[in-house]
């Protein structure tokens, strides 16, 4: 609709609210008010991530992200960078599965140059993508590639066990990182088509949360994108679901230069935005979610058979979620008996559930999270942003500590019994192996750095 005919709603949490808008040209809008300190975040969703990729073609999307940061219409080279921190602020830009986000954290009066410089971007970049920048970037990923997954110790885990939890030809088999096969393969042409079909405005959430004055930048942001023509060429990303269990034990043994011996896993879980899924976060937070937690207690304090163990939550909405359980061994400490330790005290957990001051304290634990990550304006209007684009709702980012805090014990119970045990688990261990000789390693380390920090989250 028309800015002039805007649709409005509020909800709080702790006093916070957030006002939404949407262009001519489809770009929604939120915005949050917050006069606490003079500073105010940008943040841009683009509904795009690695589960839009098609064979052949993985990682177009993480190459985008920092493509992003090389120029646009009127924004030569590392401008963007340049611009941003001259000004005092700060930025960085993160690829996932499920979206590509960019953001600024601003002084009160450089909103403006924040809000253009999104614009521009949005409005202009084919104008200066061209072989020499696609050529470049592609350098800088292969170059991250083997700073975070290959040349660190178990580094590769993640790539492994998402392969290993999502079938041949699922969207989330592959990782955000992609393949440098496919990588090379990408024409500059594929690269302008992959833009012109998802970083265009009706695919895009943009909030701005902070110390602003609504009418203001809603004026800013009209004057910068209102301009920007909609497209309608993108696919729905292809179906993501799954049955529920995997109905067998996946396992994978990765001989590699680490430190100890450890045991991985990931089990299939709710997806994102429903009850199940913060039933299954708090039943992980019980026993795996720092050092009160059952597993650290267990096999950390009590066995003293690792020197760390813990349980994360992989939030997805548009496949199933994934618990990730990482253990790192102590000494010559075998797998099967951490394993069985594991498995011990989830059958524990899944028969009795959590006693009261557990459910108390892992309430408290994700309900501190959450308002620390509200309490920003950098975390609150990604939040916004995350809601709006995987729920259609940013409200909802308001009234999530609500929904935590109304789970009940049992339904944490009823979650780990249902989805944590052996026959819903993809299962990576990793065996050390003796180093290889210097020269070997002497050739891996020969490496660039990013052009800016934004990791294939």
């Amino acid at each position: 609709m028309p800015m002039g005919h805007t649709a409005t709603a509020q909800a709080g949490s702790g006093g916070l609210t957030a006002t939404e808008h949407r262009l001519a040209n489809g770009l929604r809008v939120v915005l949050s008010e917050d006069h606490l300190t003079p500073v105010a975040a940008v943040c841009l969703w683009y509904d795009v991530g690695s589960r839009h990729e098609v064979k052949g073609r993985t990682g177009l999307a993480h190459l985008f992200e920092h493509l992003m940061f090389q120029g646009s219409g009127q924004v030569k080279g590392n401008g963007h960078f340049e611009l941003v921190q001259g000004a005092g602020g700060s930025l960085n830009g993160t690829t996932s599965f499920e979206r590509t986000n960019y953001f600024e954290t601003m002084p009160t009066h450089q909103v403006e140059l924040a809000l253009w410089l999104e614009a521009d971007r949005m409005g202009s970049l084919l104008a200066a993508l061209d072989e020499e920048s696609m050529e470049n970037q592609r350098d800088v990923v292969k170059n991250e590639r083997r700073q975070r997954y290959d040349n660190v110790p178990y580094g590769t885990a993640f790539e492994k066990l998402t392969a290993l939890s999502y079938p041949e030809g699922h969207p989330y088999h592959h990782t955000p990182i992609g393949s440098m096969a496919d990588l090379d393969a990408a024409t500059l042409e594929d690269a302008r088509a992959f833009f012109r079909t998802y970083y265009a405005p009706n695919n895009a959430v943009l909030s701005v949360v902070g110390d602003i004055d609504p009418e203001q930048t809603l004026a800013w942001i009209e004057k910068y994108f209102g301009s920007i023509p909609s497209h309608d060429g993108k696919q729905p990303p292809r179906d993501g679901t799954l049955p529920e269990i995997i109905g067998e034990q996946l396992r994978e043994v990765v001989h590699e230069e680490v430190p100890a011996r450890a045991l991985m896993a990931a089990y299939r879980l709710p997806h994102d935005g429903t009850r199940a899924c913060d039933a299954a976060d708090l039943a992980l937070t019980v026993l795996g979610g720092g050092e009160s937690s059952r597993l650290h207690n267990r096999l950390v304090r009590r066995d003293r058979t690792a020197v760390a163990a813990g349980f994360g939550l992989l939030r997805l909405a548009g496949a199933p979620s994934l618990g990730w359980l990482d253990v790192k061994t102590s000494g010559g400490v075998e797998v099967e008996t951490i394993e069985a330790a594991v498995d011990e005290e989830l059958a524990r957990f899944a028969a009795e559930g959590p006693t009261p001051e557990e459910m108390e304290r892992a309430q408290a634990q994700l309900e501190r999270e959450w308002l620390d990550r509200l309490g920003t304006v950098a975390g609150r209007a990604d939040e916004l942003c995350r809601y709006a684009v995987l729920f259609g709702d940013p409200q909802l980012a308001l009234t999530a500590v609500g929904r935590v805090l109304d789970v009940t014990a049992e339904e944490a119970r009823a979650a780990a019994a249902a989805a944590l045990r052996p026959d819903n688990r993809a299962v990576l261990v990793y065996e050390p192996i003796e180093p290889a000789d210097e020269a070997a390693e002497g050739e891996e380390g020969e490496e660039g750095t990013d052009a800016h920090e934004g990791a294939a989250k």
